[in-house]
This record gives C-alpha cells, sequence and structure tokens, in this order.
C-alpha cells in the first residue's frame, strides 16, 4: 500500500476497466454534426490562415496594456509554479487571489448555469492525502534542496519533479524508490516541466524549463539518453508525452510547436529523430493528448492510427501518427476569454452500444465532446455530440470513467458531472491542496521568456502537470503534498449521509440506486434483481436505525407541538419508503411495535396513514393496527378521518357491530353504509336507519333539519346506485349480486307498511317518504332505473306496481302540490311516450289531473300550474287528453301558452296572436312571432296573410305597447300600407310614436335604409314635432333629407320655432332671412331682460327654480344662448359675403346689443350692464376677423351709449381690440424673422455644398475609357459629378446627356442640365427620360454640375472657364434639392403659412361671394395648428 495511514486507499484500489455488460443499459443522446468523409490534410492545415490576421490577437483589446496583463497574471486563486523558489512571489500571489474572487465571481455568475435535477447524489468523490510521499517531498525540499514540487505523473509508481531539476519516484507504498538526476544537472537544465511514464512502466521521460528531455530506466535509475535538439532552442518544454507505442513519443513547448520523438537503438546507440508536426507560428500548441487505450481494448480498430489531440489557441486537431500522418478533425472554439486554458481529455465510451474513444475539450465554460468512430466500410468519421454548458472558467478537465467527467475551475472549485445526463453531482473546494501551477514554463522564464503575449496570458492558469489520472483515480499535485481523488462505491455514500444522521437523504440516495437513476455508480454488478434486493436490505437497515435514532434523540421536556415535529419528519418518510419497498409487514409489526412505546410516535404514525389509504396505496391493515386507527381518529375528534379510511379499506377484521355503532353515532352514514354493504352484504338496514329518521318529520309536515336534508340526499343516491348495480360510496357492487341487490331495493321500496308500523301509519310508507321529501329527483332515479329495464320479465312487473303505488299515493291526496302532480304526470308522460312501453295507466286519471291543473277557482300558483301542465303537452301527454275540452279548460283558466301550444299544432297563427296581446307576461314578444312568421321559410302564403291581417287589426294596440319595434316591424313587413296605418291610428299622439321612429334616424335602428316614404309624411312628423316635442325638431331636421323646405319653413313659422326656421332659411340660402328671425328672438329676450327686475340676471335660488321647472335659465344665459347663435350664424357665412353683406349682418348685430344697454341705469342695473358690455366685447371679438377696424370705431363712437361722455367708459373696448392688434402684429413680424432666418440658413448650406470641390474616382473618362489628358496640345473640356464619376464634354454630349434649353429661373440663355451617364443608366431610364428622373434620386445624380478644363489649356481658356464657375445658378436639380431641405421640418412649413396669408389677404379684397362655408384646406382651420419654434435641422456636411 502507498499509504502510511490507514484511511489512504492503493491507488489501484478502482478498475479503469470498461463495464462492457453494461452498455446497453447506457442512454447517450448526443449525436449531431455531420460526418467529416474527407478530412483536411496536415500540410493544409498547418498553412491554414488563423481566424485572426495575426498568429494571435487577444479579443479583449483592452487587455493588450502591459497594466492588465499584470494584472491577469496574479489572477491565480492558489500558489504558482515556484520553479525559482522564490517565496516572496508566492506570498503576493496568494494575497492577489483573494481581491480578484469578487470578481471572478461576478463574472461567472453572468454565464448560464449548468441544470441539476433534485436528485440527491450524496458525496461522490473520496478526498485523501498520500501522507508519505506528502512528507518526503518537502523533507527532500529541506534536505537536498531538492525545491519545490513542479510535475507528477502516475502509472505504477509515482512521479514527481521538482523546481531543482529533480525526479522522485515512489512505489505504491510511497516508499521513495529512485532519485534521477543531481542539483547540478538542475542547474543547467532549469526546473522539471512535464513528466511521462511509459504504457509498462519502464521509463520515465522528463521535460526541461530549459528546453532538454531527458529518459530514465525505472527498474535501475539508469540514465538512457538526454535530447537537446529535438525542438527549437530556447523554449521550455511544456508536455512530453508517451504514445501507447514504446519507441513514440510526443512533446510541446513553449513556442507552441509539437514535435514527434522517435527513438532508435542502432548498434547499441540510442538515437532519438524529432519531427514537427504542427508549427507554432501558425499559432500555438498549448496542450498535446495521445490516445491511450488499456491493455483489453489494444485490438480496438481505432488504436493501431496512434491518434493525437492537439489544443492552440484557436481551435482543436486530432491527428493520426500511424500509418502516415493525417488531420482527421479541426474545430474552432469559437470566441472565448483569451486567458482562458484550453484542456484536452480522452476516454474510450460506450455510446450507441458501441465503445469508442471520446475526446473531451473546452475553453473557457464550455466542453465540447468529439467521437472517433470506424464504421463496417472502414472509413473513419469525427463526430460532434451533445455539449456541456457550465458558469465556471475551467482550467482542467479529467475522465474519472466513461461517464463521470471531474472538471476545475479557476477558483479552485471541483465539479463532478455525469456526462450523459449533464447533471453536476459534486461539488468541492480545493484550496487547502495549493495547487501547484505552471506559469513561469508557458512564460519561459527560465530562457528569458522569449514567448507570445498570448501563450503568457494562458499560462497563468495552467495547471497541466499538476492534475493526472490514473486507474479511475486523479491526482493533484500541492506545493507541499499529493492529494488523491476516488470515486466512493455507492455503500459508502449512503453510509456518508448516516455519519452525518441525514437519514432522509441517505434514504433518497439508496432509493436511486434501488431503481437505478443514480449517477457515478461503483460497486453495484450483475443482475438487476439482484443489485434491488441488496439496496433494499441496506434501505431497511437504514430505516430501523431513523426509528431507533428517532426514539432515542426524542425531545424529553417542551411543547407536545414540538415533539409532534420531531415525529413529523421521521414518521411520513419511513411510511413511504415501506410501502414503495412493498415491505407492510416491516411497517405494520416491527417498526410499528417499536413507535408504540411513543403515545406521540403513535399518534402521528397513524394519522400518517390517511393519505396512503385514501389513495389507495394501503389496503389493508392488520387487526391491530385497525383498532387502533379508529379509536384514535375517534378519541381525537376527527370522525371525517374515520369515514374517508373505512370506506377505503377492508374490514372483514372488525367488529361490525362497534364500527357501525360508531358511524350512527358520529352520523358518518358513508362509512356505515359501507360496513353494511361490504362487511354483512346488507343492502337494506341502511334504509331502514335513514329512513327512521327522515320518514317521521314528513308525514307530520315539519321541516327537515339540515343534518335530515343530507340524510335524505344520501338515501336517494343510495339507492340510485344500489339499482345501477354501483356499490356506494365508491366501486361497484360484485356481478353475481347485482340482480339479487335491485330486487331487495324494490322488495323494500314498494312495502306496504314499515316493520315498527302503527294503526295511523299510511300505506307505502317509503314511497310516500321519497315523494314528499323531493318528487322531482325521486322519479328521475325511477326514470334512470327504468332506462335499464329492457328484457328483464321481473323487473318490468316491479315498474308497473311501483307506477301504479305512485299513482294512489299522489292523485287522491291533497298533501301534494300541483307541481308534484304535474312532475308524476310528466314522468308517467315520458314513459308512455316510448316506443317500447309496456306501462297501462288509465286514461281517466290525466283527466282528473287535467281538472285539477285547470281549476279556475283556485287562483295561487296559476304560472307554476301553467308550467306544469305546458311540460306534460311537452313531453308527449297531449295524446292522453281530449283536445277540444282541453282548449276550452285553457282559455277559461288564460293559460294562454297551453292555447299557443294548441293553435301550433292546428295552424292558427291569428289566434296565437291573440293570445300574446291577451297575455300580460308576453305582450312584449308578439313582435318578434309576427316578424318570424313573415319572414321565416316552413309557413304558408295563407298562413303569412292570416298573420298580416290580423296585425294590421291590432295596430293601434301594438303602438301603444310598444312604438318602437312596432315601427321596426313596419319598415319591415309593411313598407306599402303605413298610410293606411297612420289612417287606422286615428290619434295624433300614436301617429307621432310611429312616425318618430320610423323616420328619425336617431331613434333606434335606422329603417330607412329600407323604406322611404313621401315628403308630406316627414312634414306631417314635423308638424306633430312642434306639437308633442318642439326641442327636437331642429336636431331631426338636420338630421333628416326628405322633407321640402318651402313646405316645413311654414310649418316651422306656423308654430313659431324660430331656431328650426332659422336653419331653413340658411339651408334655403337666405342668410340675411335666418340671420333676421334670430335677431328677433335675440331683441325679444333683451327686452324681457332690461323689463324685468336686473336682480333676475344674476342666478336664482333653489326655490325659484323650483317654481319655474320648465326654464331653469336665467334671463342673461338665455340672452348669451341666443347671441352664441347668431354669432355662430355670421361666422358661417362671413367667409362668402363681401364687405357690404358683412357689415349688413355684424352691425345690426352689434347694435342690437347696445341699444339695451341705455336703459339700463342705476345700481341695481349694474350687473346687468357688465354683463351686457362683456357680451358686446365678445361681438366685437368676432367681427374683427372680418370687418375692418376703423369702420368699428367709427360705428362704436356713433352710438350714444359710447357717443356722450368720457373716453373712460370706451376705453376697454378700444384697449381691447387694440391688444388684439398688437398681438397679430407681433405674430406676423416672429414669422416673417424666422423665415428669412430659415431661408438664409438653407441658402448658405446649399451654396455651400454646390462650390464644394469634387474628388474623381478614376482618372479616365467613364465612357471611351481614356484618360482625361489624352492630347496634351488640345484643350479639352471635362465634367466631374458629385458621384464620383469624370467625362470628357464631348463624350458626353454624343451619348445625348446634356439637353440643351431656357428653364424657368436659370439666368442666361443655353444653360446645359447635365446629368451622370453611369447612374442614371443603372436607374434603367431612358436617356429623353433621364433629366426629369434624376432630380428626385438623390444617391444617383450630381448635386452640382462642374466644368473643369485640362490642365494645359492656354490663359484666356482659363478665364473663360472661370467666367463659367462664375454663372453657376440652381438647376432643376438643385431646386429639387432645395425642396426637399425645406421638407425636413415637421408640420406646416413657414412658406406655406406665408402662402395661407397672402391667400387669405387676396380673398378679402376680393369679395367674391362664391361658396357659403369658409375653405377647410387652410392650415389656420387645424385644430392642432400652432408655430414650432425649433433650430434648423443638422444635415451631415
Amino acid at each position: 500500500m502507498m499509504s502510511e495511514s490507514p484511511d489512504t486507499r492503493s491507488l489501484v484500489s478502482a478498475s479503469s476497466q470498461l463495464n462492457l455488460t453494461e452498455i446497453e443499459a447506457i442512454d447517450d443522446k448526443e449525436f449531431d454534426i455531420p460526418q467529416v468523409d474527407t478530412p483536411p490534410t496536415l500540410e493544409s492545415i498547418l498553412n491554414e490562415p488563423e481566424e485572426e490576421d495575426e498568429p494571435f490577437v487577444l479579443e479583449d483589446t483592452c487587455l493588450l496594456n502591459t497594466e492588465n496583463i499584470d494584472a491577469h497574471s496574479c489572477e491565480t486563486s492558489s500558489l504558482a509554479s515556484s520553479d525559482s523558489g522564490d517565496r516572496a512571489h508566492l506570498k503576493r500571489c496568494k494575497a492577489n487571489a483573494c481581491t480578484h474572487e469578487h470578481e471572478r465571481a461576478c463574472t461567472h455568475t453572468r454565464r448560464k448555469a449548468i441544470e441539476t435535477n433534485a436528485t440527491v447524489h450524496g458525496s461522490v468523490l473520496r478526498h485523501s492525502t498520500l501522507k508519505g510521499v506528502s512528507a518526503q517531498i518537502v523533507s527532500a525540499a529541506e534536505k537536498v534542496d531538492a525545491g519545490l514540487p513542479t510535475a507528477i505523473t502516475v502509472s505504477g509508481v509515482i512521479a514527481v519533479g521538482t523546481s531543482h531539476g529533480l525526479a522522485l519516484v515512489f512505489d505504491q507504498n510511497q516508499a521513495l524508490r529512485l532519485c534521477l538526476g543531481t542539483t547540478a544537472t538542475g542547474a543547467e537544465y532549469g526546473a522539471v516541466s512535464a513528466l511521462s511514464i511509459n504504457r509498462d512502466c519502464t521509463r520515465l521521460l522528463c521535460g526541461f524549463a530549459k528546453g532538454q528531455i531527458t529518459m530514465w530506466d525505472l527498474a535501475n535509475g539508469k540514465l538512457l539518453r538526454t535530447i537537446t535538439d529535438a525542438h527549437p532552442p530556447g523554449t521550455a518544454i511544456l508536455h512530453v508525452e508517451f504514445t501507447d507505442l514504446p519507441t513514440l513519443a510526443v512533446c510541446n513547448d513553449s513556442g507552441g510547436s509539437v514535435f514527434e520523438l522517435s527513438f532508435r537503438r542502432v548498434m547499441g546507440m540510442r538515437t532519438c529523430e524529432s519531427r514537427c508536426l504542427f508549427s507554432g507560428s501558425k499559432g500555438e500548441v498549448c496542450c498535446v493528448e495521445p490516445l491511450h487505450a488499456a491493455a483489453e481494448l489494444k485490438d480496438h480498430p481505432i488504436t493501431p492510427y496512434c491518434l493525437l489531440a492537439m489544443a492552440s489557441l484557436t481551435k482543436i486537431l486530432v491527428i493520426g501518427l500511424k500509418p502516415s500522418l493525417k488531420v482527421w478533425m479541426t474545430f474552432p472554439y469559437g470566441r472565448t476569454d483569451p486567458a482562458s486554458v484550453p484542456v484536452l481529455a480522452w476516454q474510450f465510451a460506450a455510446v450507441q452500444k458501441a465503445v469508442n474513444p471520446v475526446v473531451a475539450f473546452c475553453r473557457g465554460d464550455t466542453v465540447h465532446f468529439l467521437l472517433v468512430k470506424k464504421d463496417e466500410s472502414g472509413t473513419i468519421h469525427v463526430i460532434k455530440q451533445r455539449q456541456l454548458q457550465l458558469s465556471c472558467d475551467l482550467i482542467s478537465l479529467t475522465w474519472l470513467n466513461s461517464r463521470t467527467l471531474v472538471l476545475m475551475d479557476s477558483s479552485e472549485k471541483l465539479h463532478v458531472l455525469d456526462r450523459p445526463s449533464q447533471d453536476e453531482l459534486e461539488t468541492l473546494d480545493l484550496h487547502e491542496v495549493q495547487l501547484v501551477y505552471n506559469s513561469s514554463h508557458f512564460k519561459s522564464l527560465a530562457t528569458g521568456g522569449n514567448v507570445s503575449q498570448a501563450l503568457a496570458l494562458v499560462g497563468e492558469r495552467a495547471c497541466y502537470q499538476s492534475v493526472c489520472s490514473y486507474a479511475g483515480q486523479i491526482f493533484y499535485l500541492g506545493t507541499k503534498s499529493v492529494h488523491i481523488m476516488t470515486l466512493r462505491s455507492w455503500r459508502e455514500r449512503v453510509e456518508h449521509f448516516l455519519k452525518q444522521e441525514r437519514f432522509t437523504e441517505a434514504l433518497s440516495l439508496a432509493w436511486s440506486f434501488h431503481e437505478g437513476t443514480a449517477k457515478a455508480v461503483l460497486g453495484l454488478f450483475g443482475d438487476p434483481l439482484k443489485r434491488k434486493a441488496v439496496v433494499a436490505d441496506k434501505m431497511v437497515e437504514i430505516l430501523f436505525q431513523y426509528v431507533e435514532r428517532s426514539l432515542k434523540k426524542c425531545p424529553e421536556q417542551g411543547k407536545i407541538q414540538v415533539l409532534e415535529q420531531h415525529f413529523q419528519d421521521m414518521v411520513p418518510v419511513v411510511v413511504d419508503y415501506c410501502l414503495l419497498l412493498q415491505r407492510t409487514d416491516l411497517l405494520f409489526n416491527q417498526i410499528y411495535s417499536r413507535l408504540l412505546e411513543n403515545p406521540v410516535a403513535r399518534g402521528v404514525f397513524l394519522e400518517s396513514l390517511e393519505p396512503y389509504i385514501l389513495s389507495e396505496r394501503i389496503g389493508c391493515l392488520t387487526a391491530p393496527v385497525m383498532r387502533d386507527l379508529l379509536s384514535y381518529f375517534q378519541e381525537n375528534g376527527m370522525m371525517e378521518s374515520v369515514e374517508g379510511c373505512l370506506v377505503h379499506m377492508d374490514i372483514t377484521n372488525l367488529d361490525i357491530q362497534q364500527v357501525v355503532r360508531m358511524c350512527w353515532d358520529n352520523q358518518l352514514y358513508d362509512a356505515m353504509i359501507y360496513v353494511f354493504n361490504s362487511g354483512m352484504n346488507d343492502y337494506i338496514s341502511p334504509m331502514e336507519k335513514l329512513f327512521q329518521v327522515i320518514g317521521p318529520p314528513l308525514q307530520e309536515g315539519k321541516p327537515l333539519t339540515d343534518e335530515q336534508v343530507i340524510m335524505g340526499n344520501k338515501l336517494l343516491v343510495y339507492i340510485s346506485c344500489s339499482l345501477a348495480g354501483r356499490a356506494y360510496p365508491l366501486g361497484d357492487i360484485p356481478e353475481d349480486l347485482v340482480p339479487q341487490v335491485k330486487n331487495q331495493v324494490f322488495e323494500f321500496l314498494i312495502r306496504l307498511h314499515t316493520v315498527e308500523s302503527t294503526l295511523e301509519e299510511e300505506v307505502h310508507p317509503y314511497i310516500r317518504t321519497l315523494l314528499h321529501f323531493d318528487t322531482r329527483e325521486f322519479l328521475n332515479v325511477l326514470a334512470l332505473t327504468f332506462e335499464d329495464f329492457k328484457n328483464d320479465k321481473q323487473a318490468l312487473e316491479y315498474q308497473q306496481r311501483i307506477v301504479d303505488i305512485l299513482l294512489k299515493v299522489m292523485v287522491d291526496n291533497s298533501d301534494f302540490t300541483p307541481s308534484q302532480v304535474g312532475c308524476l304526470f310528466t314522468f308517467l308522460a315520458r314513459q308512455l311516450a316510448k316506443p317500447d312501453n309496456t306501462l297501462f295507466v288509465n286514461r281517466k286519471l290525466f283527466d282528473q289531473v287535467l281538472e285539477f291543473l285547470c281549476s279556475p277557482d283556485d287562483d295561487t300558483r296559476h304560472t307554476e300550474r301553467q308550467q306544469v301542465l305546458l311540460e306534460l303537452l311537452q313531453v308527449g301527454g297531449v295524446v292522453q287528453f281530449d283536445q277540444g275540452r282541453l282548449l276550452a279548460l285553457a282559455e277559461k283558466a288564460e293559460f294562454y301558452q297551453i292555447c299557443e301550444f294548441m293553435y301550433e299544432q292546428k295552424h292558427l297563427y291569428d289566434r296565437i296572436i291573440d293570445c300574446y296581446l291577451k297575455d300580460p307576461l308576453r305582450k312584449e314578444e308578439i313582435y318578434n312571432y309576427v316578424h318570424n312568421i313573415l319572414s321565416l321559410p316552413g309557413y304558408s302564403p295563407k298562413d303569412k296573410q292570416t298573420a298580416r291581417r290580423k296585425a294590421l287589426e291590432h295596430v293601434k294596440e301594438l303602438v301603444r305597447i310598444n312604438p318602437a319595434k312596432t315601427a321596426e316591424l313596419v319598415a319591415g313587413h309593411f313598407g306599402g300600407e303605413v298610410e293606411c296605418i297612420i289612417t287606422a291610428l286615428q290619434d295624433d299622439y300614436l301617429v307621432f310614436q310611429l312616425l318618430k321612429n320610423l323616420l328619425d334616424p336617431s331613434e333606434g335602428p335606422n329603417p330607412q335604409a329600407v323604406l322611404t316614404l313621401r315628403p308630406d309624411l316627414h312634414e306631417l312628423l314635423v308638424g306633430l314635432l312642434c306639437r308633442f316635442c318642439p326641442r327636437q325638431v331642429t336636431p331631426f331636421l338636420q338630421t333628416s333629407q326628405h322633407y321640402r323646405l318651402e313646405e316645413t319653413i311654414e310649418i316651422t313659422k306656423k308654430h313659431d320655432l324660430r331656431e328650426a326656421t332659422s336653419y331653413l332659411l340658411e339651408k334655403k340660402g337666405d342668410v340675411q332671412g335666418a340671420f333676421q328671425v334670430l335677431l328677433q328672438t335675440l331683441k325679444t329676450k333683451l327686452h324681457t331682460l332690461t323689463q324685468e327686475n336686473p336682480e333676475l340676471a344674476r342666478p336664482r335660488s333653489e326655490d325659484e327654480d323650483a317654481e319655474e321647472a320648465d326654464d331653469d335659465q336665467t334671463p342673461l344665459s338665455v340672452v348669451e344662448e341666443a347671441l352664441i347663435d347668431l354669432i355662430q350664424l355670421c361666422h358661417r357665412n362671413s367667409h362668402g359675403l363681401n364687405q357690404q353683406q358683412r357689415e349688413a349682418l355684424w352691425f345690426p348685430l352689434l347694435e342690437a346689443m347696445m341699444s339695451p344697454q341705455k336703459l339700463l341705469k342705476g345700481p341695481s342695473a349694474k350687473h346687468t350692464s357688465e354683463a351686457l358690455k362683456e357680451l358686446t366685447m365678445k361681438v366685437l371679438n368676432s367681427m374683427s376677423s372680418f370687418i375692418a377696424l376703423p369702420a368699428i370705431i367709427q360705428r362704436i363712437l356713433q352710438d350714444p351709449v359710447y357717443g356722450k361722455g368720457k373716453l373712460a367708459e370706451i376705453q376697454g373696448l378700444i384697449l381691447g381690440m387694440l391688444e388684439t392688434f398688437n398681438y397679430e402684429q407681433t405674430l406676423l413680424e416672429t414669422t416673417t424673422s424666422l423665415l428669412n432666418s430659415d431661408l438664409h440658413w438653407s441658402l448658405a448650406h446649399l451654396r455651400k455644398a454646390v462650390s464644394r470641390g469634387l474628388h474623381p474616382r478614376q482618372d479616365h473618362c467613364n465612357i471611351c475609357l481614356q484618360q482625361y489628358k489624352r492630347r496634351q496640345e488640345s484643350e479639352e473640356e471635362i465634367i466631374i459629378f458629385s458621384c464620383g464619376h469624370l467625362y470628357h464634354c464631348q463624350c458626353l454630349q454624343r451619348k445625348e446627356q446634356g439637353v440643351m434649353g431656357k428653364e424657368p429661373g436659370l439666368v442666361g440663355d443655353g444653360v446645359h442640365s447635365w446629368s451622370c451617364y453611369k447612374c442614371t443608366s443603372r436607374q434603367g431610364t431612358r436617356p429623353a427620360d433621364r433629366v426629369s428622373v434624376v432630380g428626385g434620386r438623390m444617391r444617383a445624380t450630381s448635386l452640382a454640375q462642374t466644368k473643369v478644363t485640362s490642365a494645359y489649356r492656354g490663359a484666356d481658356t482659363e478665364a473663360h472657364g472661370r467666367k463659367d464657375l462664375a454663372e453657376v445658378t440652381l438647376d432643376s436639380q438643385q431646386i429639387q434639392a432645395w425642396d426637399q431641405l425645406r421638407c425636413m421640418y415637421r408640420g406646416p412649413s413657414r412658406l406655406a403659412i406665408l402662402t395661407d396669408i397672402g391667400h387669405s389677404h387676396s380673398s378679402e379684397k376680393a369679395g367674391l361671394l362664391n361658396t357659403a362655408h369658409p375653405p377647410t384646406g387652410s392650415i389656420y382651420h387645424s385644430e392642432n395648428f400652432s408655430l414650432k419654434l425649433s433650430p434648423p435641422p443638422v444635415v451631415e456636411e
């Protein structure tokens, strides 16, 4: 054994072999990416440029400065690699670890967390320390100056490299076998940076920090080779690895290159040949991992290829070294953190029922899996599997077995994961290990630090040589110790919980082993049934321990609730697992006998059984437990629980009489019925007991208590179940007992007397009781039962007997209400109407019932009796009656629904209309009925004509009932008879109501869409409105269009409705006439105001309002209302009038308002006078928009009211008008200033754009494709457009791009308007069209055309050129550009505002009476009009 202490396990205690018998049980769901049929060659990979332009560029550019890199260099959460032995450096790193812990935590939480199941996994890994090895490492450092440990590898032995160049080799008992190398060679070679042991544990390869590699014989400690030329000098060895071939190894140096080492022995001389597999100049490799196959897999079809996985900073490569070098797959990581460490690990795993190698790799927080397999044709495929996402940055990845991975993150926490399910099984903290990091080798500090910045950044967290796995164990190298992680067996994991007394988790974990759902299981093999039996025995043992511990650790003192809670935590768990294991014998014998010792535990146990009994997981209890359960529930008043449990259990082993007594005493009727039925097969006794309770009060006519009502309902349900063959309250009666039970129940129901009958008892008490309790429900029970009586002769006899008894009990008995009797005969009518009916009922009985229901002497329950008779007729009872007699009785009893039912069968629809009119409850329904007859198919023309005639006869009554619905009916079906109907009504108010609903669109549904009547009817309605509802005349005239103006004006004048008359005159076009009518109204109201007490101008008191309810407005408000109507009239029409016509409207209005003010004198009239002056001001403000200001002032000064006295009296009027004028003047000045400013800015910007120099894209003409300097001696004119295209002027003219012409707004004649030929050609337009098209497309055309001459022209030509430039003006394209700039403003343009102002002035001057209404397009008439004083928009240069 390696360990010197008893708790350390053997290195080879866990088998690394795959259990091939379990392959079928493994369920892997991960296979996605298409197969790689033609892998690339190694040369193509080496020559392929990386994703970045450089060999490596940091993805986060902010890390490029030195400070950030220094900060990251300390981001190691424990001690860094220590080949130099610098203690100060170690302390500094340890301090920095705490500083960066929080930063890493924040980073990790942002990443997606791995999903974990709620399943209990327990402690999966056992952590031990190799104390012997650890002690000797520390001793060697102190005694022989071996230095600190730097690398570890394990095979049959443990080899540890040190910072002073030594390799310490320990055997399986942790004894030091060899010390390879000397401190002298260590000083020359530097620290041991990599170790590897070959397959048969005979050779050890050591890589050093200064680049040398040595090979040692592990049998005798002899140095076999020293290799110094295998890779470029000046680079440290990062990895050296034996392959499965004894003469082949690979190494990886700090330059990022990978080399193959072939060992030879020629003529006794040991040699080593080196071959470069991957050059660091194309992207540094920082991790290599050859595929190692166990002995039993040496014949696997993949092993001869000698696979090697290499992880560079950007991708992973899988290559085959044999038989020839070949790249099998490359896979990029994607975007990752530059400081993340690439890690790799191979493992043979069972996927899809075959064992094949899988390489796991990651850089950052995502683990990818690649499956390598060989198909039947011999083709090799590398297939991408489902990836694994974590929430932390990983620095180490190791397989424990084919299903379990151990990952270490940058904060030195271990994560144990199950690969198929992706569950995280356990997390462990490794801070105490003080892991050794390989940072110094990655930075190549021993050779001067000549490595790339990217590799140095990755090296901060590299710990490749500090973690190794062997035989299902993982070794971690600390600065002073070696630690080992092994998988616990299933028993150990359960025991680990038991030691902590976590019994619930232990049971949950054991159950997952039992069911085969646990992960990382070790120690369970063989047949599944045997495995379950082994685990079940362990669970029984745990259950006993749990019970014993709970009883021993029970709190001796304290509240009863604490004791109960103590056992409530344990007992349900024990019960649950006993039932899961199907060990009720254990539960009710050994465990229950132990719990009986504690009364609280016993009570909790009995209570916990209830949910299992109700869910029928427990069907049978032992007799002692059953007795204890019932007595416990009874003692604690939990009788509902007793009932719930009883009806779910087998009760054959109970004292039936005792249980029945208990149920009856506690009103557990369901349980009592169940005990009688199941325990004694007695189905009659429960009914007798229930009848004894509800019978007497019903016979005496007393009301039932709530408890008795519940019993009665249970009795009905019980009888229904028994007759239907179902058990009560759940389940079914045994099939052999069903006929017997039915017969027993029928015999019981039809008994003549009860067992304990008295002389006063009436016959058939049971049926009588049920009829009194709930007639309808009892008859429903019988109806359901009779459905099943098809071929059962005896049952049919029972059916007839029960019907006879029902008739005998109910018909001659005054105790029953009409509804109850009706229910019986409705039930009988339904039975008699069936085609296979065998019942016989005397028809005389039906006649008796008819007499009883139609009795005219009884006014009570009229509606109820009619409804009962109607229901009886509808189910087929009509065949039992003489129809003539039935109709006569119904009419006499005023049963109009019965009459309707009978008339419907005889198609007497006119009689039905009479029924509706006579029935006070259904008068409103007549309209729908008539509409349906006249519109629905299925009625003959004769029927429809009869209904029409009947409706017209009663039209007067119809209008009285509902005028709106009558109008709807008339519009739909009687459009041609409107005049006849109006004549028939003979009542002006009825005519008014009908026409109002018929012709007024505002009233209800609009029938005008289907009905257009003569104008005289509309005028008739106007006249009626004037009489009955004058306020609605004007709204009607505004909405209706079917009256004649002249006739209607006469009607409104006749009734003196001035507002309506004014509206009609204005509509006619007589504005002056309309004005005069309203003006007369205003004068009348002003006269009333001035003649009455001026106090009336003030608001009235509540008493005065009550006295004059019809006119609740004050005289002043009446005047104001009339004035507003006049102002609106003048406003509407002033736009279309000339100045003289406007004055003819406004000045009389002003005169009318000013003249009454002369009559108001004295202090009492002050309030009224002020109010009138305010109203006069409103008139002035309104008319100022249409009448010139001097004319208004002149008219005011001429008025006697204002013409005499001081100026102070008219000061308010004048100042108000001046304020309005000042406001409008300021508004105009501001608008003009803003427009000038905007125009200046826009033109300046446009001029700047036009005069900007242009830069050609090419030095040749885009038409002839020759350089524009074609002939040095000749003068050549060229044209450059703003798009960058350049042309000779002649070439462009030949293409007919220039259009000669004189355009409005351009200076001079014959100015060319050029457009770019190439840009307009792309748009697909014809040359003739392009001039008009290009202006709209700013990108394709030039904003300014500039003529430039060749550099070799004469001085006079240059002057001519300048003259051309001076004449540059706005062409059509530039005008369009200017329009586009103008349109950049939101809202109405300011130029549009000025345009509107100009239009309004011109229209005023014209004074033409063109339209009666103002133009609506003006911006002033927009409700949202406002000036937006925003700064000019910013246009990109």
